[in-house]
């Protein structure tokens, strides 16, 4: 019995007993409650040794899905009258089915088990504390401990369509291995790149008979161009100023889509990817090839989320010296005004630069009411929207203007799987 206890009882011990100097029904009166009080001291709850497990029916899976969670309680200490579970669910997961409180009894090495059911929005999240308050039968006294259950689960998410095939780049330096990208360099290909001097071993398919003709002599050879895999660096924009937040939406769940069908096209070229987030800080995924590279992003995008920051508010913080030289750099951003000198400052820099940009006007238009000075409003804003775009094809920057009202993959199948990005002249 803690002294606090003791003391406690003793006092009012005494204090019924004095009572009874003065009347003796009082103490009958208090026996009730004294022998009520005395009980529950006596059955005072001990520490709980538990062992407590999670398990999750799946830690990957597609936004919006619903996961079953799993406790299993095993008591390795005495038995337990009354024993309180609370599971500390993750903020963002909805509770669909089940409970995650239950009350029980658990006899000296007995083991239970409960589940619920949560639906999973997109983004990552991880489980802690379980809650465990053990009373006794009187509940006057309880004991409360926390036993630290970890699980992490990520959603990740599934874009409306998945038929993009191919993104052409150009980037002006490619790796040494062979691929699909142009290398801009003579060699084994298929697009014609130019005729050199004729040298001993070289096919005769490739002469290059006219040109022989014009200085006879002497002979050509037909070259094309190399076929080679890229280094290409997607960089989201996930700065809240940019991204439009309206209520649960935002255009930051487009851009991700995109994102999405990119990286599976551009993984399936054989190319070597990285992704950078930019908002509140710099989430950097490095490069690497194939699926397992694929999984990485996926779990970058699934946690990527709105943020503001004063230091990373304009692109001018944005770290460029993450990607190589020469590189292909994917932006994909609703963009600013503010934007339009560090894209070209990226040209200058000589890295090859394509803009996907949805389309910030026609995704705002269609949450306000119709009314006239708000349709005019945003034809005046999509005519500054346009006059921006041309500012970065002057400059020699590929810009994907998406209205997010259509798949994003009818979009990039007319304009991204080109043999060449069309630039006006």
């Amino acid at each position: 019995m803690r002294p606090v206890t003791a003391v406690s009882l003793t006092l009012f011990l005494l204090l019924v007993a004095g009572f009874g100097l003065v009347n003796g029904n009082i103490v009958l009166l208090a026996l009730p409650f004294v022998l009520y009080l005395s009980l529950s001291l006596l059955a005072a709850p001990e520490a709980a040794n538990l062992d407590i497990q999670r398990t999750l029916s799946s830690i990957r899976m597609p936004a919006h899905s619903e996961i079953t969670i799993t406790l299993t309680i095993t008591n390795n200490g005495g038995s337990i009258s009354e024993l309180l579970l609370e599971d500390a669910v993750p903020e963002g997961l909805i509770l669909t089915d089940g409970a995650t409180r239950q009350l029980l009894a658990l006899p000296a090495g007995a083991s239970h088990g409960f589940s619920y059911t949560v639906e999973v929005p997109r983004g990552q999240y991880q489980f802690s504390q379980v809650t465990a308050v053990v009373r006794e039968s009187f509940d006057l006294r309880r004991r409360q401990f926390t036993c630290e259950v970890p699980g992490n689960l990520f959603a990740y998410l599934v874009p409306r369509a998945s038929n993009l095939k191919q993104v052409a780049i150009h980037p002006r330096r490619t790796r040494v291995y062979s691929g699909i990208v142009p290398a801009r360099v003579g060699g084994e290909g298929l697009d014609f790149f130019g005729v050199r001097d004729y040298r001993q071993g070289d096919s005769q398919r490739r002469i290059n008979w006219l040109a022989g003709a014009r200085h006879p002599g002497s002979l050509f050879t037909n070259e094309f161009e190399q076929e080679r895999v890229a280094d290409v660096g997607l960089i989201l924009d996930a700065r809240a100023a940019s991204n439009i937040p309206y209520g649960n939406q935002s255009l930051l769940e487009y851009s991700i889509e995109a994102i999405t069908l990119m990286v599976d096209a551009l993984i399936n070229q054989g190319n070597r990817v990285a992704l950078l987030i930019y908002g509140g800080a710099v989430n950097y995924t490095l490069p690497g090839y194939g699926k397992l590279q694929r999984e990485r992003i996926l779990q970058a995008l699934s946690g990527a989320q709105l943020q503001s920051s004063h230091v990373f508010a304009q692109l001018r913080a944005l770290p460029t010296q993450l990607f190589p030289a020469q590189s292909q750099i994917v932006f994909v951003s609703p963009l600013l005004p503010e934007d339009v000198p560090f894209l070209r400052r990226l040209r200058a820099y000589d890295y090859e630069v394509l803009l996907v940009s949805p389309n910030p006007i026609s995704y705002e238009s269609r949450l306000m009411p119709d009314a006239p000075a708000l349709a005019l409003a945003a034809k005046l804003a999509q005519l500054e929207r346009e006059l921006l775009h041309t500012e970065l094809l002057q400059a020699g920057i590929f810009v994907l203007d998406w209205d997010v009202a259509r798949p994003f993959d009818d979009v990039a199948r007319a304009h991204l799987q080109t043999t060449r990005l069309t630039r006006p002249v």
